[in-house]
């Protein structure tokens, strides 16, 4: 082994910012740093390039980890044996099926579990009374791993936390175990749009369960403070951010309203933030956040605590078709929960999309985890990105847009009141809209939908269902007595309209949709022909262009096997093909001269419509296709072509 450090750049000439700039103007043959700056979603600028005095942290002692008012996380030092808790969610209806689940990914490396739990089945586990959560988590030791509940359906998660707390009564001594009951009114307006009698009447329920179970429970959180609806709906970062913070704010003051302790809620609280593939942003955003709350604490005058943060890999990510990258995105998902400093990470199974995960998913999702704590040692340092230039300014960017977002809300007189106006939903819908015509148009790639296409991938395998429950709400005896001193003052709903989750491959995965179904009544995908002129050296770039943007749409590329030499070699390699529909793919310089005999000898051959590859005009041409069109109009107009139904 060599003694000392090998300086990698000691063989080159120290270079000065001014040489770094010159040689930047150089090779955009003239163009400024603003050629190659990007911008988020809330208009954020990326630059290419950050300095250390575009952020001075490295001498502020508050930023320093474990350090009030903890900006980089609660510990000065990392866990070495687990330093994150790797939470695996389970959505299986069965109860039996959900234990078998849970015992098996206990053994295998999961350190808490999250049960989705929805009396109905149709959205979670299947549990409404005493037994069928006994049966879900037969076997479980919960002063060793942390039991959590995420509400589904449209109960308001005092039942259910109910449910477990009597659980917990027979499982072991109280101050030993570990629940996240997770019990969140207002996150159960934004998913569902409704909260059964009423918003104030839950907060009444809440504060006084929260009160009965910190006493029973002393090492369990009870609330929860949740902005993936905002993030799952099509929000962007400086709106997930600023409706978390609002989710706080307001929660506090409903709970105050019934004079609970608000000093009480950040220890009782887990704040859940979704994380996409985007992991520089992603990373910046779980920062940031920290930065809001420690914020926020100041405001209120509150007790200094600790964000408990849990990142959960984004569902909106997720794709139907090639469902395998969703490994990919999982694993930068999960690499930015790790770095941003999460407390707790989730990752979701890769076939989520497609229905209840089954082994395979779960397998991956915690391997994944694993892997990058214990191969890849994601966990050894505390605060990994604190001092890098770059996430250090995005944070601070992000918390700055996002404090106005939060203060926009308060404007509108909180979250509740914002949601029932339906004005965070406004600026959300238009931040979706945005997103969308963005992916249509390619400049939000989704690699194996929009991007490199697989027709003829193979199917990721979901589990399969036999479980039918008929349950519609949570009941037990032991329950009634339990809740029994809870306020019961019932109103009017509270309603808003929902934060329904999207997917970003939307557009495209309906396209294949329709596809999959001619092919299934035709037997065979709808195709278009790929009319080439020149050598190969001129045209292969574009026909790649081509047969990748029409297989977005699930339209086979149909080639001829040697390339044509005149317009007539075109027409019967077109006849031969069973084609409708065409494209002509070829260098600028060729179109100008034979793009318009080409398109027109196709249009005798019994073309419907010409596309042409390129930004391009030739007679006889209908439609150009380039880097930047429409993609999801283009490709409805060639399924109308082809006859694809609606």
């Amino acid at each position: 082994m060599a003694d000392g450090f090998l300086e990698l750049s000691g063989a080159f000439d120290d270079a000065t910012e001014a040489e770094w700039l010159a040689a930047v103007e150089k090779a955009l043959k003239g163009g400024g740093l603003e050629r190659i700056t990007r911008s988020s979603d809330d208009g954020i600028a990326i630059r290419p390039l950050y300095r250390e005095s575009d952020f001075q942290s490295a001498t502020d002692p508050r930023g320093l980890p474990g350090a009030e008012p903890f900006l980089r996380g609660a510990e000065a030092e990392p866990d070495p044996f687990l330093p994150w808790d790797i939470r695996q969610v389970f959505t299986h209806p069965d109860p039996e099926v959900t234990n078998q689940e849970v015992l098996r990914d206990l053994e295998r490396g999961v350190s808490s579990l999250e049960i989705s739990v929805d009396c109905t089945g149709q959205e979670g586990v299947a549990i409404h009374d005493a037994d069928t959560l006994a049966t879900a988590l037969s076997g479980i030791d919960a002063s060793i791993a942390t039991i959590a509940l995420d509400h589904r359906g449209k109960g308001s998660g005092t039942s259910v936390a109910g449910l477990l707390a009597l659980w917990g009564e027979d499982h072991g001594k109280a101050e030993a175990l570990k629940f996240s009951f997770n019990i969140d009114p207002i996150g159960l307006l934004m998913r569902t749009g409704e909260v059964e009698g009423g918003i104030d009447s839950a907060f009444e329920r809440t504060a006084e369960l929260s009160r009965l179970l910190c006493l029973r429970y002393p090492n369990s959180t009870t609330l929860r403070v949740d902005s993936r609806p905002v993030h799952e709906a099509g929000g962007s970062e400086a709106q997930e951010l600023g409706a978390l913070m609002a989710h706080a704010v307001d929660t506090m003051r409903r709970l105050d309203a019934t004079g609970y302790d608000v000093n009480a809620l950040p220890s009782q609280t887990v704040f859940t933030v979704a994380t996409g593939a985007n992991y520089g942003l992603e990373i910046a955003k779980l920062r940031a956040a920290r930065r809001l709350w420690a914020r926020v604490q100041d405001a209120m005058e509150i007790d200094v605590e600790p964000m408990l943060l849990q990142s959960v890999s984004s569902a909106r990510m997720l794709t139907r078709y090639d469902a395998w990258t969703n490994m990919l995105r999982n694993t930068a998902a999960c690499f930015a929960g790790s770095a941003g400093g999460a407390d707790i990470v989730t990752v979701r199974a890769f076939n989520e999309a497609l229905g209840v995960p089954e082994e395979l998913g779960r397998r991956t999702a915690r391997n994944t985890q694993i892997i990058a704590m214990e191969e890849s040692g994601l966990g050894r340092v505390a605060d990994p990105a604190g001092g890098s230039w770059f996430e250090e300014t995005l944070a601070s960017d992000l918390a700055e847009a996002a404090w106005k977002e939060f203060q926009q809300i308060e404007a509108e007189g909180g979250l509740v009141k914002s949601l029932e106006a339906g004005a965070l939903q406004g600026r959300i819908a238009d931040m979706r809209d945005a997103r969308f015509k963005a992916i249509a148009k390619r400049k939000i790639p989704l690699t194996g939908v929009s991007e490199f296409p697989l027709l003829d991938g193979e199917d990721a395998p979901t589990a399969e269902i036999k479980f039918e429950s008929k349950a519609a709400a949570v009941s037990s005896e032991g329950l009634r007595s339990f809740l029994k001193d809870l306020p019961d003052k019932s109103g009017s709903a509270t309603t808003a309209d929902a934060l329904t989750t999207i997917h970003l491959a939307r557009d495209f995965e309906t396209l294949r949709d329709r596809a999959a179904a001619h092919e299934q009544a035709k037997g065979a995908l709808p195709a278009i022909y790929i009319a080439t002129l020149g050598p190969l050296a001129e045209h292969n770039a574009r026909v790649d262009f081509a047969r990748n943007l029409f297989a977005a749409g699930g339209i086979v590329a149909k080639e001829p096997t040697v390339p044509p030499e005149s317009p007539e070699d075109i027409a019967a390699g077109f006849k031969a093909s069973g084609c409708r529909i065409a494209v002509i793919c070829g260098a600028d310089k060729r179109y100008e001269a034979e793009a318009g005999d080409a398109a027109r000898t196709l249009k005798e051959a019994g073309a419907q419509r010409v596309f042409i590859a390129g930004k391009a005009e030739a007679p006889n041409v209908d439609t150009p296709i380039f880097m930047g069109c429409d993609a999801v109009d283009v490709l409805e107009l060639a399924q109308a072509e082809l006859g694809v139904a609606k």
